[in-house]
Order: C-alpha cells, then sequence, then structure tokens
C-alpha cells in the first residue's frame, strides 16, 4: 500500500510568526473543509517514570496561546501517568489532507473553575458517563457499568444540575516543540517544527 503525495508548497514563508496561529490557521482549514471526520481528534503519549509509553485517541476541546486542552479521569492511565512524568506528546493524524502536527511539551492541569466551566457544555448523558466510569480500571461486565449508570440517571434525571467529579478535569499541555508535516511527492516531505526559545519560538527544517 503505497501513496504519492501531491500536496501544494509549504515553506518558511508561509509560517504564521507564532505556532499556535500556524495551528489555529491548519485547524480551520481542516475543519471547515469536511474531509475529516473529529478534525479535533488527537493521539496523546505518556509514559511512566521508567519510560514505558502508552497511546490513546483523545478529543481536543480548547486551544489558545497557551497550550492545548483536553479532559479525563484523574486516575486513568493517562491521567496517573501525568501526574508522575509530565511530559507529553500530541499528534493530529489529519491524513485525507496528507498532514501531521506532533506536539511535545509537558501536562499541568487546568484550573478546577475551568473544568466545571467545560463540564457545564457537556451533554447530560455524558456528565453521568464522567461519573459511572472508573476509567482505566478492571469492570466485571458491561452490564455492571450500565447498572452505574442508570442509577446516577435516576439520582439526576435530565434537566437536574449534576456535579462535577473531583477525579475528572482537564490537562493544558504547554508546548516546547509543534511540528507542522505536509506530505509531498517522492517521500520528499515539508516538516517545519517550531522550538521554544525562552519567551521566542524558532523555526528549523527537518529531512523527511
Amino acid at each position: 500500500m503505497r501513496e504519492q503525495y501531491r500536496s501544494e508548497d509549504f515553506t518558511e514563508k508561509d509560517l504564521a510568526a507564532d505556532p499556535m496561529d500556524q495551528f489555529a490557521r491548519w485547524f480551520r482549514q481542516v475543519a471547515g473543509g469536511g474531509a475529516l471526520h473529529e478534525p479535533n481528534a488527537m493521539v496523546v503519549s505518556t509514559a511512566t517514570p521508567e519510560g514505558r509509553p502508552s497511546s490513546r485517541t483523545v478529543l481536543l476541546k480548547h486551544y489558545d496561546d497557551r497550550g492545548f486542552v483536553f479532559f479525563t479521569h484523574y486516575g486513568s492511565r493517562k491521567g496517573r501517568e501525568l501526574t508522575a512524568n509530565h511530559y507529553v506528546s500530541l499528534l493530529f493524524p489529519w491524513h485525507p489532507l496528507a498532514r501531521q502536527v506532533i506536539v511535545t511539551g509537558t501536562a499541568v492541569r487546568v484550573g478546577r473553575e475551568e473544568t466545571v466551566g467545560y463540564f457545564r457544555t457537556r451533554p447530560h448523558g455524558s456528565q453521568l458517563g464522567a461519573w459511572a466510569s472508573e476509567q482505566s480500571t478492571v469492570i466485571g461486565s458491561r452490564e455492571e457499568l450500565v447498572r452505574r449508570y442508570e442509577e446516577l440517571a435516576a439520582r439526576y434525571p435530565e434537566g437536574e444540575k449534576v456535579p462535577a467529579p473531583p477525579q475528572w478535569g482537564g490537562f493544558r499541555v504547554v508546548p516546547d516543540t509543534i511540528e507542522f508535516w505536509q506530505g509531498r511527492e517522492n517521500r520528499l516531505h515539508d516538516r517545519l517544527r517550531y522550538v521554544r526559545e525562552g519567551e521566542d519560538w524558532t523555526v528549523e527544517r527537518l529531512c523527511p
């Protein structure tokens, strides 16, 4: 299986001065084009203090000049690993456009006010699901999970305020590097990477 990428030029002159502005530019193109289902899906890679990695797909919920935000159960595998080892990598695999964005950085918990504010925007069922699932822990059966959910649905019927779980919240990934990858012909891809240097960013081109 092999595909020849025939994309437009992507050179240093095309880049925004700030990597988050460049990300916003590409994200608008991807989200607005209709070529991708859930363009905010990203692969989050974490590691234990001993260096054993793990990856999973998570939905990006917010980004700004401070970084990239997602939400999870703090007791999940990724939550535990980020608590013990705050280094993290994100990958946005926008394959239909022959594009990727690769982020490396550190994860910090968002404030409780920000977590609760986002939790209020979730559908009622998703709010109950955050309580029902002790994410990443072993459970005996699907029926047990559904039973937990139904008990919560009886306690908090539709329209009633569901409190945000104390063990659930957000992480903000503060980037150290952000690479923009554009597939090109003959595997001569364009890879332009922003690297943080204090308060500034430098740009370097990587061999494909």
